[in-house]
């Protein structure tokens, strides 16, 4: 499980672990440990793709505080490997003594100035690698001036670039938010952000995660000193671990059955794709309460779902509602208010989410994207527009599930799960191919069927330290996780439809 901090946070272990060394040097230790793995996570990079690491061009784009210092000693080491090393000092000076051990190791530096930022961005675009080491992770809001002007011109030149370019992130990319993930134009967008200690949650939201690519991780000492994490990440192992393993002697009702309400006679296609989503993840049994046309074409597409029209002779152990519902379908909607009453683990999709109670409990999953999301907040009176809500995700899901007392799991490239506790999930497996219409309708069959096999393993989810209450989050997660997989393993860089992702995901969790 990747557990990730706010940069805060990691600051104030770093300021203790100072004031508590007796060694007067410990910062500089620090600063070394996170070169030294820079320039190693740099050289491993070129390594990867093939490229030559002797004579190649590095560019450092350096600020006065202690990431550029990161950067110019890192750069220092890469210089001693045979590397041509130019420093962009983009605040008019460097940290001195990382300036001094850069031109000893002979590096070139250069003061950034609005008059030469032009000039200095095409030098460095044709560099074969780009360490942005400007801004760390104490800094607020975005760069201004000559810098910005610098990031402007080497974004935009980025298009017209050898792909074999490399551009390195120092700790977080600058211009994002170490903490919340919110962006501020420019940032230059990495393929590799190398962070020292722990991941910072603003690596693992939205929009943050656009900009950071792949993360490295750098211990530095002070990773015993950590607290509770701000973001957690499920894994393989974790996934293995937590997903159910039916006993020899398990049958349909032990595997746990699912009721689902979706479907209209506008959109049946969501009860197709959400009771197939279920069947996949390996529900004991599916039961569709919902109109008989509708209940036909489910019929015919998934013969093994029990179909019927009343909620309450529907025997199961958690409910997913709302997928394919408009206020149209006033009969579906009253089915949804008679299966929410009962008080079982559920998921409300789509349109069930404006006609349930406004304060619910956690074992009611939330599956909102960012504008259902927005129009949630404002029945609240709290309401982000959606733009809001996409420029700072973790604070909205937040805001969501503080609200409405639920768990709520927001959709996106990086989908969050929040409980009400304030613990939040962060899951990015997902292909862009599978922004396709049904995809949140596959997703949320998914995650009802975990909801009804392994909501009551608490013990489970306490073995991998996740508490009793957070564990609808973790379940939240663990569909997300599958769903993107599914995704990744039937698009296959391709086109895929929303169909696929039941297809393949059975082959995901055998896997696991």
């Amino acid at each position: 499980m990747i557990s990730a901090y706010t940069g805060t946070h990691i600051r104030a272990v770093e300021k203790r672990l100072l004031e508590d060394s007796a060694d007067p040097g410990m910062g500089a230790v620090l600063m070394q440990r996170a070169a030294y793995g820079l320039a190693n996570a740099v050289v491993d990079e070129l390594h990867l793709r093939g490229r030559r690491r002797y004579g190649s061009n590095v560019t450092v784009l350096v600020g006065k505080g202690n990431n550029g210092g990161d950067g110019l000693y890192a750069a220092a080491l890469l210089a001693r490997r045979g590397m041509r090393t130019t420093a962009v000092l983009t605040a008019g000076d460097g940290h001195p003594a990382g300036l001094a051990a850069f031109r000893t190791a002979g590096g070139r530096d250069t003061i950034l100035s609005e008059a030469n930022a032009a000039a200095l961005a095409a030098e460095a675009a044709r560099a074969d690698v780009v360490i942005d080491a400007i801004l760390g992770t104490g800094a607020q809001g975005g760069l201004r001036g000559a810098a910005a002007l610098l990031l402007d011109e080497l974004q935009r030149a980025a298009g017209h670039l050898s792909r074999h370019r490399l551009v390195v992130a120092c700790d977080v990319p600058s211009g994002v938010n170490a903490d919340t993930g919110q962006a501020h134009a420019p940032v230059l967008t990495a393929d590799v952000t190398v962070t020292f200690g722990a991941p910072k949650a603003g690596l693992l939201t939205d929009p943050g995660a656009d900009f950071a690519g792949r993360i490295r991780t750098i211990p530095i000492g002070i990773e015993g000193q950590l607290a509770r994490p701000e973001l957690r990440r499920l894994e393989d192992e974790d996934l293995a671990a937590l997903l159910p393993h039916p006993a020899r002697r398990s049958h349909k009702y032990s595997r746990g059955v699912l009721g689902v309400v979706a479907g209209s006679v506008r959109y049946p296609g969501a009860a197709v794709l959400a009771c197939r989503g279920a069947l996949a993840a390996g529900a004991g049994m599916v039961r569709y309460v919902g109109p008989p046309e509708v209940a036909d074409l489910v019929r015919q597409s998934c013969p093994e779902v029990v179909c019927g029209t009343s909620v309450a002779e529907a025997h199961v152990q958690a409910w997913l509602l709302g997928s394919g519902l408009d206020e149209g379908a006033q009969e579906q909607l009253d089915r949804v208010r008679e299966a929410a009453a009962a008080g079982l683990p559920t998921v409300a999709d789509a349109g069930a989410l404006p006609v349930l109670p406004r304060r619910l409990s956690a074992r009611t999953v939330l599956t909102p994207h960012a504008g259902e999301l927005a129009a949630l907040l404002d029945r609240y009176d709290s309401g982000p527009d959606r733009a809001a809500v996409e420029d700072d995700t973790l604070a909205a899901v937040r805001q969501a599930t503080g609200r409405t007392g639920a768990t709520v799991l927001l959709k996106g490239a990086t989908t969050l799960v929040a409980a009400p506790s304030g613990a939040v999930f962060s899951q990015a497996e997902a292909s862009p191919w599978m922004a396709t219409a049904g995809s949140g309708d596959v997703l949320a069959g998914i995650l009802g069927s975990l909801l009804a096999q392994v909501a009551d393993n608490a013990d489970a989810f306490a073995a991998r330290g996740i508490d009793g209450p957070d564990r609808w989050a973790a379940i939240g997660a663990m569909a997300a996780s599958l769903h993107g997989r599914a995704g990744v393993l039937a698009s296959n860089g391709g086109p895929l439809a929303a169909s696929d992702l039941a297809r393949t995901l059975p082959e995901v969790i055998a896997k696991l």
